[in-house]
């Protein structure tokens, strides 16, 4: 049977006055005939990125500027559990549109993988075997003067799959 659990974080961009969005993490510890058990923990419920001149800042980086992910998973030592993460579409205000695969992240910590945005699962990690894996995820967006001004926003899914 495949445990899975899932935190959703918001992102948001503010091209005009500064946008404070908020989205609450959704955490709970999943098992089931007490074989496997995954938890993941996200220290942050959602990221901005503050408006910048295009031709001094190419890749705005995240506020806050990083965010701690932890993921649990207690498995047998031939199981691999994987963490995944999913956009619900692009970043959107109002009628305009920037495409979510403009936001990417860097990863540190074992296990954890750098990688873009998506609306299909894109691999955020993978560990053989049980334990505790801590990493820090630093997001950033490739800054263009094609965006119109607009407070623009999304949810994201992490989802961490332990069989």
């Amino acid at each position: 049977m495949v445990m899975s659990m899932i935190a959703t974080v918001a992102i948001a961009l503010g091209l005009s006055p500064s946008l404070n969005a908020g989205s609450g993490i959704v955490a709970m510890d999943v098992g089931a005939d007490g074989s496997s058990t995954a938890q993941l923990t996200i220290d942050q419920s959602s990221i901005n990125f503050a408006s910048a001149n295009p031709r001094a800042v190419s890749l705005i980086a995240s506020t806050p500027a990083s965010v701690n992910v932890t993921a649990n998973a207690q498995i047998d030592s031939q199981s691999t559990a994987t963490l995944t993460v999913v956009a619900d579409g692009d970043l959107v205000s109002g009628s305009d549109v920037i495409p979510i695969g403009k936001v990417s992240w860097t990863a540190t910590g074992d296990g954890f993988a750098p990688g873009t945005m998506d609306k299909s699962p894109v691999s955020a990690g993978s560990w053989l075997g049980p334990g505790e894996h801590t990493g820090t995820f630093s997001f950033f967006l490739t800054n263009s003067w094609s965006y119109a001004v607009g407070n623009y926003s999304q949810t994201v899914h992490y989802t961490l799959t332990a069989p």
